[in-house]
């Protein structure tokens, strides 16, 4: 005869659809599946929130487990194990018994175990002959052996979806602090752009930043910051590239050097070369043009060449290009340049050399009639390819070292201290130039 298999939990705690799902889950097993007990806790550990397990409820399932002999759950062994609350309680380290009760009906509503409950709820086994358990009253395991694929794939799950997390963490971090530190080099490095607006956005975003949000809020964020790190990069990629294109454009663009430079010490325009036939000159050109040095004009030479242009800049010191661009700028209105002729000078010669060219006209500003003019042949020049600043410095330079030789040799002469070894000064200071730049514009004629 054949022993019925309770299936309704004992006393008032009522029979639900769980309970009879549990059920119909656990006969799906097949006879010879075994899976290791211990690597099945694991995943449930790891998805005891998608469960809806406690971490009290998998002490007790922990127990549970240690109460089953083998190391693996078989579909042919008995999965039913029987212990008191008393020995669960030893071994769940001692939770009082309310809590055991508690987080048994956890592991039940979860679908972890099976009330197997007998006539008057006690757990005990009935053996045969042979001492083989005919028939067990307590927690069923099959739940655990017929869902051992699902658990590995929920534990997966939850593993990729927290490594998905602390990704989008990381994200989130890294645009937060790429964006301040990026607005704030724009701010304090004088680039131009909306930073205000760049700052707003910013704050904007985080503003809607909870203290603890799911990963799809975070990803929606940190797409946002990413757009807005895309357009701060940009703005300033876009002006350090403008500002190397303007550093090394005498590296590419093609120049001319005359023998007779065409800004000469008296700051006049030889007729001859605004009137010269571009066809019968163009191999002549070529060399000129091959001859050129083909690095940038040192800003100390320019300076050297050109000291009144420093009466202009803001504390009376030039120490980059850009603050002689700054210093060109203050210059232009007094010497009748108009804001066209400057513009059309920077987007020709590129701002550092449209910068040099007007402070070599302010140099020469009282042998020149109309500058604004002057400064537009040289735009025009400098758009055919026949104009270059190195015969222009180079000839206020010659002429400034001629003016200190004659005073050093009027001094001299006179019984001067200049006479004595005192280095000569000319009108506008000392000419600061090295020996080396010197015997090379000797030795070429310049």
């Amino acid at each position: 005869m054949q022993t019925h298999t309770a299936t309704t939990p004992f006393g008032r705690r009522p029979m639900t659809l769980g309970l009879i799902s549990s059920q119909v889950t656990a006969k799906k097993i097949d006879q010879g599946a075994t899976v290791s007990k211990w690597r099945v806790f694991r995943d449930i550990r790891e998805a005891k929130e998608v469960l809806g397990a406690t971490d009290r409820a998998l002490a007790i399932l922990n127990a549970l487990l240690t109460f089953h002999r083998d190391e693996e759950l078989s579909g042919e062994g008995n999965l039913i194990v029987f212990p008191s609350n008393e020995q669960l309680i030893r071994r769940a380290n001692g939770m009082s018994p309310a809590t055991l009760r508690r987080h048994l009906a956890n592991l039940v509503t979860s679908g972890l175990v099976i009330r197997r409950d007998s006539p008057n709820g006690k757990r005990f086994a009935r053996k045969g002959q042979g001492g083989a358990i005919e028939q067990a009253y307590g927690f069923d395991l099959a739940p655990i052996l017929a869902r051992a694929a699902e658990f590995r794939e929920l534990a997966e799950a939850v593993a990729a979806e927290r490594k998905a997390f602390r990704v989008v963490k990381e994200r989130l971090t890294i645009c937060r602090r790429d964006v301040t530190k990026m607005i704030d080099a724009g701010i304090n490095e004088n680039v131009p752009g909306n930073w205000r607006a760049f700052q707003r956005r910013y704050e904007a975003i985080i503003a809607r930043l909870p203290r603890t949000a799911p990963r799809q809020a975070l990803e929606a964020l940190a797409d946002e910051l990413e757009d807005l790190w895309a357009d701060v990069h940009q703005t300033l990629e876009t002006f350090v590239k403008s500002e190397d294109s303007n550093a090394n454009e005498s590296h590419s663009e093609r120049h001319i050097q005359n023998s007779n430079p065409d800004f000469n010490p008296t700051g006049e325009i030889k007729s001859g070369l605004r009137k010269k036939n571009e066809a019968s000159g163009s191999a002549e050109h070529a060399d000129n043009v091959r001859s050129l040095p083909r690095r940038d004009l040192p800003l100390g030479m320019v300076l050297s060449a050109c000291p009144d242009i420093v009466h202009y800049a803001e504390g009376g010191q030039i120490r980059t290009w850009r603050d002689l661009g700054a210093a060109a700028d203050r210059a232009r209105p007094s010497m009748g340049i108009s804001p066209s002729a400057w513009q059309e000078a920077a987007e020709v010669m590129s701002p550092q050399h449209a910068a040099i060219v007007l402070a070599a006209i302010l140099q020469r500003a009282e042998h020149i009639r109309s500058r604004g003019g002057y400064l537009r042949d040289l735009v025009e020049r400098a758009r055919q390819q026949k104009f270059s600043v190195w015969p222009m410095i180079t000839a206020l330079l010659n002429a400034r070292m001629s003016e200190l030789e004659k005073a050093a040799a009027s001094g001299a002469a006179g019984g001067s201290p200049a006479g004595q070894g005192a280095e000569p000064r000319g009108d506008a200071g000392s000419l600061e130039i090295s020996s080396a730049l010197r015997d090379s514009m000797k030795k070429k004629g310049w």
